[in-house]
C-alpha cells in the first residue's frame, strides 16, 4: 500500500494529506439546514450535512492531493449515523482515487486488536460473502500495549496490501509526559522507532514499509533524529498549520529524494474559509477556500524542500 501512496504523492508532487475531521463549528449554515429539513433536528442531519462538507471539499481538493485522513472521534461524537457519515466519506474519497488514512489510534492486544485491524484495513467473511467493514487504505495505531497490540494490525497489512502509522512523536504539547522520559538515556520515542523499523522488516513494499510512524511538525529536532532512525520507514507529520509547524520546519522528516513523509494539515484546510486570510471565500464558498489553502500548504512546503536541494 506505501507504494501506492507514494505513486500519488509524485504524480501530483504534493506530500500532504488533507484531515477531514468535521466540528459543528466549521459546517456551513445552509449545509445543517438542509439536514434538518430532511431529517429534522437529529444526529442524522448532523451526518448528512458533514458528509455533504467532506464531499464538496474532496471535490474541490483531489485533483491536487494524494490521500485523506478522517479522524474518526470527528464522527463518532454524532454517533451511529456519524459513522454511516464515516464509511460514506472513506468510500467517496476512494471513488476519486485518493489513499484513505483511517485516523483511529487503535491499541489493545490479542484477538482484539485484530478485530480492529479487521474491521479497519482487513476482511469480514460472511458464508460466501467477503466485506471490507470500513476499508481504509491505511489506519494510524497506538503501540502502548507493545508488539501484541501491532502485530495484528501488520499482519493485516500483508494480507490486505494495507498499510498503518504507529504513533512515535505525537504534535501535541503534553506528548513528552511519556514519550521524552529517558530510559538508559536514551528518550522513549528512539525505542519506539525502533521498534516501528522492526514491525516494518516483515511488511516492505518497495524502498519503504507498510509500516510508518507519526511524528508531529511541531517537534522539528525531534523528526530529524527519527528520520535516521527509520530510513525506510514513511512518517505521517500533523501539527502543520494550526499547530503551528511550516513547511520550512519539515525538511528534515524527508529524505534527500524528497519522498519519506506526508504532512497532515486538518482545520487549516477545511476551516479555511472562517479564517481571515480566506474572507473572500465566504462560508458559501468554503470548498475553493479549501483548495486556495491546499495551493498554498503545496507552495509552502515545496518551496521548502526545493530550497533545502
Amino acid at each position: 500500500m506505501i507504494s501506492k501512496l507514494i505513486a500519488e504523492i509524485k504524480k501530483k508532487n504534493a506530500p500532504i494529506v488533507v484531515g477531514l475531521d468535521p466540528q459543528l463549528g466549521f459546517l456551513p449554515k445552509k449545509l445543517m439546514a438542509d439536514g434538518i429539513k430532511e431529517y429534522g433536528e437529529s444526529l442524522e442531519a448532523v451526518a448528512a450535512a458533514v458528509f455533504e462538507f467532506n464531499k464538496a471539499i474532496i471535490d474541490a481538493t483531489y485533483d491536487l492531493i494524494p490521500a485523506v485522513k478522517p479522524q474518526i472521534a470527528m464522527y463518532e461524537q454524532f454517533g451511529v449515523s456519524g459513522l454511516v457519515a464515516y464509511r460514506e466519506t472513506v468510500e467517496y474519497a476512494k471513488s476519486k482515487g485518493l489513499v484513505v488514512i483511517g485516523d483511529v489510534k487503535r491499541g489493545d492486544i490479542g484477538s482484539t486488536s485484530g478485530a480492529y485491524a479487521m474491521g479497519h484495513i482487513g476482511t469480514v467473511q460472511v458464508g460466501s460473502k467477503t466485506f471490507c467493514p470500513f476499508d481504509e487504505d491505511m489506519v494510524t495505531v497506538n503501540p502502548y500495549l507493545g508488539s501484541d497490540g501491532v502485530k495484528p494490525f501488520v499482519d493485516v497489512c500483508n494480507s490486505n496490501d494495507r498499510g498503518i502509522f504507529v504513533l512515535v512523536k505525537t504534535s501535541n504539547p503534553s506528548s513528552g509526559e511519556f514519550q521524552d522520559r529517558e530510559i538508559d538515556g536514551r528518550p522513549l520515542y528512539e525505542y519506539v522507532a525502533e521498534k516501528v523499523v522492526e514491525w516494518g522488516e516483515a511488511s516492505m513494499d518497495g524502498d519503504y514499509s507498510n509500516v510508518g510512524a507519526v511524528v508531529g511538525a511541531t517537534y522539528p529536532e525531534q523528526g530529524k533524529i527519527l528520520r535516521k532512525l527509520m530510513p525506510k520507514t514513511y512518517i505521517l507529520v500533523p501539527g502543520y498549520g494550526a499547530q503551528g509547524g511550516q513547511g520550512k520546519d519539515l525538511v528534515d522528516f524527508f529524505n534527500e529524494d524528497g519522498l519519506g513523509a506526508i504532512v497532515n494539515s486538518s482545520r487549516g484546510i477545511i476551516a479555511a474559509h472562517t479564517k481571515s486570510d480566506y474572507a473572500k471565500f465566504g462560508e458559501a464558498h468554503f470548498a475553493e477556500a479549501s483548495r486556495q489553502a491546499v495551493e498554498d500548504m503545496l507552495a509552502d512546503i515545496r518551496g521548502a524542500l526545493d530550497a533545502r536541494a
